[in-house]
């Protein structure tokens, strides 16, 4: 499988800008990081006459007034997406099908239900399955996260100059693909379109593996603090630890579900990896410096290469 374009007409969407989306009401479930930072887009640059949340904690929901992510919230997201053109799914991606049950019925024909999350092939599946007819789902991926949540860190310029992958479909509407891709472009984003499947064997490896690392370094130096309490290790870490392991700060609960929901490509990455970890194990082990040191030259050629600039479909 390949990255898939939008076709001949994908060209003139990405080489030029997309027509100006508005919409008369959207609905963010989970007014976090992703979903009040693309609040803060659609009210600064006025693409919504009314932007509502849906959360579970109403002080984060009150910040987010205050801060401008949103217009107002509801407890019961029925209520949130009756009237709204365009919903947006900003929660952990377990809860997809939960929420889907719960308010799809609520929906407007002709309404456009995205979402925001780590993993697309079988998430996708199940929003086009659970979703009443008539309603439009088009996947969507901000590679834009840090590892601060809560909407609080949240900020309008947050999607500027970052990939957003749209996960196109047999069934996804063309019309809304097209209004989606326009509110990301809208946001600064460089659109990309992937195979949802393809999006989690690639994601997986670049996003998802490089968090099980750091999560498992962490831990790692943990055990060996606990284990040797003289060594005192985190008192003297420097940037290297804290460049190596910043993503380890990230949400718990949203990566065990993404860990979960791609475990099959991820569990044959971190097979991979740890073939790597174990040869340069064997190197150090047995005190071959040309080998190590052309381990090393490999990786860090590499390393240079992901500096490159950032473009979208063509």
């Amino acid at each position: 499988m390949t990255a898939q374009p939008l076709g001949k007409s994908s060209s003139a969407i990405s080489d030029h800008p997309s027509a100006p989306v508005h919409f008369k009401q959207v609905a963010i479930i989970g007014v976090g990081l992703i979903g009040g930072s693309l609040g803060m887009v659609l009210k600064r640059n006025a693409l919504a006459g009314s932007v509502v949340g849906v959360g579970r904690r109403i002080e984060n929901l009150k910040t987010a007034v205050e801060l401008g992510a949103i217009d107002r919230y509801v407890s019961d997201a029925k209520d949130g997406v009756r009237d709204a053109d365009l919903v947006i799914l900003a929660t952990p991606v377990d809860t997809y099908e939960r929420h889907l049950k719960e308010w799809g019925a609520s929906l407007a024909p002709g309404a456009i239900v995205s979402d925001v999350g780590s993993v697309k092939g079988l998430l996708v599946e199940q929003a086009e399955r659970l979703l009443p007819t008539g309603v439009r789902f088009v996947g969507a991926h901000p590679i834009a996260g840090k590892e601060k949540t809560g909407v609080a860190a949240g900020s309008v310029t947050l999607f500027q100059g970052a990939r957003c992958i749209l996960t196109p479909t047999e069934r996804t509407d063309p019309k809304a693909l097209q209004t989606v891709r326009a509110l990301w472009e809208a946001a600064g984003s460089i659109v990309l379109t992937m195979d949802p499947m393809l999006h989690d064997k690639v994601l997986g490896a670049v996003s998802h593996l490089p968090h099980v690392a750091a999560f498992a370094l962490i831990n790692a130096l943990t055990e060996m603090q606990r284990t040797t309490p003289e060594l005192d290790l985190l008192t003297y870490s420097g940037g290297g630890l804290r460049d190596t392991t910043r993503i380890a700060a990230s949400s718990p609960e949203m990566w065990r579900d993404i860990f979960l929901w791609n475990r099959e490509n991820l569990v044959k990455q971190i097979e991979v990896y740890e073939r790597h970890l174990q040869q340069l194990k064997r190197l150090i082990q047995a005190g071959d410096g040309p080998a190590i040191e052309q381990e090393l030259e490999r990786a860090k050629r590499v390393r240079e290469q992901l500096n490159r600039p950032v473009t979208g479909d063509a």
